[in-house]
């Protein structure tokens, strides 16, 4: 047991991750009984997905959006531009595993490569020197690991806090927890710390898109929603999806004789 901190370990507030499927399945089921025959096929589970949407976005207007504006009027630029940096190079540490998951030698070594020198040249990833090299980032998660292998996206969920999600990703949320070395830093007091900064820091880089969305859509759930399907598909695609198949249109019957 870690000693090292009176700081509550926010790793044993997740739960266990096979109770919490459960409930989150019990939910969809639940859910899935009140949608109507209308429903968008992708989004069977709207009316509970509107509910958790108007919750966030409460929570959001509240503390989120508040602490995040004043991060970025507060902190000059180029230390907010390290820190995403800091953050970014950790997260290429899980996706090079995945990239070596998903069968890409190429993009495994381009990302093993960005991991090191920024490492050990960008002051441990506080500076993009990989990008500046030629290095581009190949960012991968666990979600698409399973759709780059076939594993279906499943319906669209809207997770408390975290957001816009699909079955498959929430399903991926485990492994994408265990793989973050930030999850992995053994003092309590230091990860939480960490944890905090990475969750303003990346509220932070969204407030702008956050003020176009309020101005262009008139339905934001289902902006977000179509959004986040289509980023998604084209995240696990490497930006070229296959063309998705039409339902084909029902046949009229025949006219009697």
């Amino acid at each position: 047991m870690n000693t090292n901190s009176s700081e509550p370990d926010v790793r044993a507030s997740r739960g266990r991750p096979g109770l919490r499927m459960l409930v989150w399945m019990a939910g969809l089921l639940l859910a899935g009984c009140a949608s109507g025959p209308g429903a968008n096929p992708r989004d069977p589970l709207e009316p509970m997905n509107r509910d958790v949407y108007r919750f966030n976005d409460a929570v959001d207007s509240m503390f989120l959006k508040p602490v995040a504006t004043a991060y970025n009027n507060a902190i000059p630029r180029p230390v907010r531009t390290g820190v995403n940096n800091f953050f970014n190079n950790l997260s290429d540490v899980w996706s090079l595993a995945n990239n070596v998951l998903q069968g890409k030698p190429k993009d495994a070594a381009e990302t093993f490569f960005r991991v090191s020198f920024n490492t050990l040249m960008g002051l441990g990833g506080v500076l993009d020197v990989a990008s500046e090299m030629g290095l581009e980032p190949h960012r991968e998660d666990f979600g698409q690991t399973l759709g780059r292998w076939g594993v279906p996206t499943g319906p669209y969920i809207v997770l408390p806090i975290l957001g816009p999600s699909t079955l498959r990703d929430t399903a991926s949320l485990r492994a994408d927890t265990l793989g973050s070395p930030v999850y992995n830093v053994d003092h309590i007091r230091t990860r939480n710390g960490l944890l905090l900064l990475d969750a303003v820091d990346t509220r932070a880089g969204l407030v702008r898109a956050g003020k176009v969305l309020d101005e262009a859509a008139l339905d934001k759930y289902s902006f977000s929603r179509d959004v986040y399907l289509q980023k998604r598909r084209n995240d696990v695609y490497d930006g070229s999806p296959p063309e998705e198949e039409e339902s084909p249109e029902p046949v009229a019957p025949a006219a009697a004789p």
